[in-house]
This record gives structure tokens, sequence and C-alpha cells, in this order.
């Protein structure tokens, strides 16, 4: 039983890690460049869109998009590929069948 507690631990740890660091790679590389394109390229981040909507502005909008995006993925590889593995350890743990 420890045994195999201990194997989905760590089958639970790398299937959270595999995506939990590229994504918060892929987050922290967009946010740092929007945060450098505001203080560098202001021409371009002023430059309008349509009427007083400029690239800044979708840029600054599109952070909270990203946001909601990556939570919406991170509930669908958790339904998919954690929880799956956490109910098996809780079932052992417990001694259920589940």
């Amino acid at each position: 039983m420890r045994l195999e507690i201990s194997r989905l631990g760590g089958l639970l740890r790398r299937r959270l890690r595999n995506f939990v660091f590229p994504m918060t790679a892929a987050f922290l590389i967009w946010y740092l460049l929007y945060v450098l394109m505001s203080d560098y390229a202001h021409g371009f981040m002023s430059t309008k869109v349509f009427g007083n909507v400029n690239v800044g502005l979708l840029f600054g909008l599109l952070q909270f998009v990203s946001t909601f995006l990556i939570t919406w993925l991170y509930v669908r590889h958790a339904n998919r590929h954690l929880d799956p593995i956490a109910d098996k350890i809780r079932a052992e743990i417990e001694g259920g069948d589940k």
C-alpha cells in the first residue's frame, strides 16, 4: 500500500509540474513582454487600432484574457490528469474502493 501511494504521489507531482512550470514560464514571458514593450516601444504600444483603443490597451486586456485561459486550462488538466490520481491516493489511504 505504501509503495503504491508513493508511486502515485510521484506521478501526481510529475503531472502537476509538467503543466505548472511551462505555463508559468509562458505567462511570465508574456507579461514581461507587455511590461518591456510598454516601457521601450512607446510608438508601437500607442498605435491606434480603432477609436481611442491602442495596442497597449489591447495587450493589457489580453493579460486578463490569458489569466482566465490559463485558469480554464488548469481546471481541465486537473480534472483529466490530476484528480483521478488524487482520488486513487485518497482511496488507498482511506482503505475504500472508489
